[in-house]
């Protein structure tokens, strides 16, 4: 059977797209005026044979009925605002990781007073959410208990809300004891990279509450995840594993809070991240807001060699400008400071 998927693709931005669709010669993208689109890549997937062409969007009634329906059906979902953005252009989520062996800050902010000067320095630097984590999932880290787990992050939770009212709190975990504790706590966001599979419990704690949920996609586990992933297509394969998990939620309450992550370097080569980066706006067309996680990653160093920087500030400002550019407005990094300016100039010069 043949399953057709739709990428918004040819983007004009500012001033333009503002003109261009005021004629109706383009559509926005994601409810956003600055941003605009007039042609779709349509993906074709016959079993395991791939195709795809470029039209422009005043040719889909060209098409045979069946594949317009479902084009129209994407385009709605491509076009329609994106709830969590509220009227932010972007949105910075800052890495607090509270472990000792994080693959690039493990053991730098994992004490209570640390990590409250760390949350301190990333929302003054622009951190509009800030991910806490107290186990590392870097590639063949250990699992830890989750008693030990909670331990590490517990009374920076517990106090957040306290101290950074108006910061959203994201907690990364796959583990159902620190969910729990952290939606006892207001926790507004649960970063699961195992999308809620590690946990037997965890689906279960997260399904019906009001808060948002990251549809995290990684093949294998962070144990097993380098050593030999291996996809059909892999842009295709994790937009169907996107609409699983989609699935799952279709019957839950609060069904729409939901963010979807590629999971940028787990379980995926250098081409495999390479071609998510490089078509990444294929994700809009299930209509959810998609937060890309660039900062530090290995693929950085293959591409920049012995042009490498312990922090890769270069390489991950680009992938994000060059994601931004594509309707990406949700990032999780490291060094917020070096990312707000350069989106903030970035977007200055786009928007003119």
């Amino acid at each position: 059977m043949k399953k057709y998927y739709t990428r918004a693709c040819n983007f004009f931005y500012g001033t333009l797209s503002k003109k261009l669709l005021k004629k109706k010669l383009t559509l926005p993208l994601c409810g956003n005026n600055l941003i605009s689109f007039n042609q779709i890549e349509i993906f074709t997937r016959d079993k395991k044979k791939i195709n795809s062409r470029v039209i422009d969007i005043k040719d889909i009634n060209k098409l045979s009925l069946v594949v317009k329906k479902k084009i129209s059906t994407d385009i709605k979902k491509i076009t329609t605002k994106r709830e969590f953005l509220r009227k932010k252009n972007h949105l910075i989520m800052g890495v607090l990781n509270m472990t000792p062996d994080s693959f690039s800050d493990g053991g730098k902010f994992n004490s209570i007073k640390k990590a409250n000067q760390r949350i301190k320095n990333l929302v003054k630097s622009g951190a509009d959410i800030i991910d806490i984590g107290g186990e590392s999932t870097r590639p063949g880290s250990k699992v830890i208990a989750q008693k030990n787990e909670l331990r590490r992050v517990k009374k920076v939770i517990e106090k957040f809300k306290k101290k950074f009212p108006k910061t959203l709190l994201s907690v990364d975990t796959r583990k159902s004891l620190v969910i729990n504790f952290s939606i006892n706590n207001k926790a507004d966001i649960i970063n699961d990279v195992s999308c809620f599979k590690f946990d037997p419990k965890s689906f279960d704690t997260i399904k019906n509450r009001k808060l948002w949920k990251i549809i995290h996609h990684m093949q294998g586990t962070p144990q097993t995840m380098q050593l030999n992933p291996s996809y059909n297509h892999v842009l295709l394969d994790i937009y169907d594993f996107f609409e699983n998990e989609i699935k799952k939620f279709k019957k839950t309450k609060n069904k729409n809070k939901l963010i979807l992550d590629p999971g940028i370097g787990f379980g995926k080569k250098l081409k495999h991240n390479l071609m998510i980066l490089n078509k990444i706006s294929l994700f809009h067309s299930l209509g959810f807001p998609i937060l890309l996680g660039t900062s530090r990653k290995r693929f950085i160093n293959q591409i920049s060699g012995k042009y490498d920087t312990k922090e890769r500030i270069g390489g991950t400002l680009s992938s994000i400008i060059f994601s931004f550019s594509q309707g990406i407005k949700i990032f999780r990094v490291h060094n917020v400071e070096e990312v707000k300016q350069g989106l903030l100039v970035f977007e200055t010069l786009l928007n003119k």
